[in-house]
């Protein structure tokens, strides 16, 4: 395998830490590009070549583009992940239960409850105030957020009892929703102090704050 050439494109948010603790829990070799969302830096020619979409994260691989968080951190474990690290699905069912979280995750928690809190709240002056919508978020998120409550009870992580992909997310949208002044139960604050300990973790947000 050559080494990789990778480029992670963006910084500052929950979504764009997330490509960015995979490639430290790998231990791979990348450069950060930290551009922000609403700064104009993704709407510049050069960066709308790699993201059409103008939007962040994104990543360069050699010649490969990647946008969508999801996908760009998928991509890095099952090209360069090992079982020293993060191994790739090792059986269809597994990897069925990865996409399961990973859909209810991004799904669920991160666009129909965090985004709209985010939308009608931080960026008000753009969305528009909408507190019925903020009200109905809040509730939502905690309702669906009990499924991964429930589940953690007995296993330390989602899929087969090893960390992963899907951990990262759940994650990044548990801090996220702290940020939004939503509490989490016990056992959801202890699971995220394991996976914030992580120095991986660590690593990653002092990048991502660049």
């Amino acid at each position: 395998m050559n080494d990789p050439d990778i480029t992670l494109w963006g910084a500052g948010t929950s979504r764009t830490i997330r490509p960015i603790w995979i490639a430290e829990e790998l231990g791979l070799s990348y450069t950060l590009k930290p551009i922000g969302p609403r700064t104009g830096e993704t709407q510049t020619e050069s960066y709308t070549q790699i993201n059409p979409k103008q939007k962040i994260p994104a990543l360069e691989d050699g010649e490969l583009l990647l946008s969508e968080s999801v996908a760009i951190c998928c991509y890095l474990v099952n090209r360069y992940g090992s079982s020293a690290t993060i191994a790739p699905p090792a059986s269809v069912e597994e990897q069925a239960k990865l996409d399961e979280w990973l859909s209810f995750i991004y799904g669920e928690l991160d666009e129909t409850s965090l985004y709209v809190l985010r939308r009608h709240e931080a960026l008000a002056s753009i969305y528009g105030e909408a507190p019925g919508a903020i009200e109905a978020a809040r509730a939502y998120f905690r309702k669906q957020v009990a499924v991964a409550d429930k589940h953690l009870r007995d296993n330390q992580f989602l899929v087969n009892n090893k960390f992963g992909v899907s951990d990262v997310f759940l994650t990044t949208c548990l801090g996220w929703a702290v940020s939004c002044g939503i509490d989490l139960t016990g056992n959801l604050e202890s699971y995220q102090k394991r996976m914030t300990d992580r120095s991986a973790y660590q690593a990653a947000k002092a990048q991502n704050t660049k």
